[in-house]
């Protein structure tokens, strides 16, 4: 396969949504990066308030109790609120993307066996096939890792192209 070929995406945002936000991808709390993080936070910070409740039957010898239960809980809330950061700048980040793809008029992506370019409107990326180290490809999508990463719906594009996509993928990435 030495011969460029091209395929069009079609650039509806839904598509793309549909797979960045799968599930609770976009929340806050539950992603499934802070999930974990929300939920020892909120058992932390029951026994906090248990404790606190409690803290007259305590008795003054386990007073260290009530301080460790308030650093863990600080601590839970400081590592919560570094996720929960890092998931709203993935959020901004991916909504700017498909704030770009609502006023694309071209999506094109062209390979052969050594090249695989990007092309939205004007803006155009070259890559290697050499420069991907992975590819998730299922039935929604084929994702792309590497120097840069990719994801291309399934929808946006004919079942014919997706399959020699497929293929072509298989064929490059396998063989490194």
């Amino acid at each position: 396969m030495s011969e460029e070929k091209v395929i069009r995406l079609k650039p509806d945002r839904k598509n793309f949504e549909d797979i960045y936000f799968n599930g609770d991808q976009g929340s806050l709390f539950f992603s499934p990066t802070t999930k974990g993080k929300t939920i020892t936070t909120i058992v932390v910070g029951a026994l906090l308030l248990i404790a606190l409740l409690l803290k007259d039957q305590l008795g003054k010898e386990n007073v260290g109790v009530l301080y460790f239960l308030s650093f863990l809980f600080l601590l839970c809330t400081v590592f919560l609120s570094v996720s929960i950061n890092n998931v709203s700048r993935w959020k901004k980040g991916v909504e700017g993307y498909l704030k770009s793809l609502e006023k694309c008029n071209l999506y094109e992506i062209s390979f052969n066996h050594e090249f695989f370019n990007i092309k939205i409107d004007q803006q155009e990326e070259y890559n290697l096939w050499k420069d991907f180290t992975a590819a998730d490809i299922n039935d929604a999508y084929i994702l792309l890792d590497g120097k840069n990463s990719y994801m291309f719906p399934r929808k946006a594009m004919s079942d014919k192209d997706y399959n020699l996509l497929k293929q072509t993928i298989k064929e490059n990435i396998d063989q490194q």
